[in-house]
């Protein structure tokens, strides 16, 4: 009788890696045999999956629906066999781990290699992006999120969180002057840290209230490095995580303005979905994300 579940894994390893060969290689098995367990797997369901040439492959209408489905039921295979395992046990199994690509680079990347170094029967695969993720249909276990905790059906458990500061240097305040208040930032150059092609505005607090305030923009980037080092070099007031400025506070190189009008700092999430909340290997890395980020002093300056 044909395995099913390998089948379906083969297919999906095939989508994955872009050939079949890929899935082959992943595999570990001969490319003849992928190619006979998917033809097995079409033939059974009356329907063609994959469109193959010499040089790529890519599903039909009927494929890209049945690989979302397969997706998600090797990810509850997968689940099961780890919920099986006691908390004793030693977590083990593949786990698909999203986050903002500099907050995870920074802050996640090391922390990660350590939990494998720790845990060595748990692999890894790491996306790090910067878009909303549909964690059922694209596989994803844990998805870190900085920002307001979204309101979905997902399980969250807050990791810790950022404070955000202005901050500029020494030489273009002595060029430009030190503003006093949100007021003064109107006549100066905003700096801005942002995804958003148009944004010209940051949101900070007077007297305990929220406030808009609108700068003169003088560099967008949607990496918070461009931003900062442009404020290094003199062009301008930046916004930005405390932890991206703290080490140019601390030679001299950046001055920290108008802390009284920071804005609370923004939470970071754990988002799960209920089906992964009982997979020992993802309580295991949260509960260790959470000990790791709670001793980190991100927002010191």
């Amino acid at each position: 009788m044909v395995n099913r579940s390998e089948g379906m894994a083969l297919l999906v390893a095939a989508v994955d890696q872009g050939s079949l060969s890929g899935a082959a290689r992943v595999a570990g098995i001969s490319l003849a045999s992928v190619s006979r367990h998917i033809s097995a797997l079409e033939e059974r369901l009356g329907t063609r999956l994959l469109i193959r040439s010499t040089r790529s492959l890519r599903l039909t209408e009927a494929g890209q629906r049945y690989c979302a489905q397969a997706r998600r039921l090797l990810a509850s295979m997968d689940e099961l066999e780890s919920s099986m395992q006691t908390d004793a046990l030693e977590p083990a199994g593949r786990l698909h781990v999203t986050a903002p690509t500099l907050y995870g680079r920074v802050h996640l990347q090391p922390l990660l290699a350590q939990f494998l170094v720790q845990h060595p029967k748990v692999t890894l695969d790491l996306h790090l992006l910067d878009r909303p993720v549909n964690m059922l249909e694209e596989g994803i276990d844990l998805a870190v999120l900085v920002g307001e905790q979204p309101s979905s059906s997902l399980v969250a458990r807050r990791l810790g969180s950022i404070r955000w500061v202005l901050g500029a240097s020494p030489d273009y305040l002595a060029r430009r002057g030190t503003p006093a208040s949100l007021r003064d930032l109107a006549g100066h150059d905003g700096l801005v840290y942002s995804h958003s092609a148009t944004e010209q505005a940051w949101t900070l607090m007077q007297r305990g209230k929220p406030v808009t305030v609108a700068m003169n923009t003088r560099m967008r980037s949607n990496t918070v490095d461009g931003v900062v080092s442009a404020a290094v070099a003199g062009a301008g007031i930046v916004h930005a995580p405390a932890w991206a400025i703290a080490d140019h506070v601390a030679a001299g190189r950046l001055l920290p303005l108008l802390p009284e009008c920071e804005t609370p700092a923004r939470p970071v999430f754990a988002m799960m979905t209920h089906q992964r909340l009982m997979a020992g290997k993802v309580r295991s890395l949260i509960d260790y994300l959470a000990r790791q980020l709670r001793g980190k002093r991100l927002n010191d300056l």
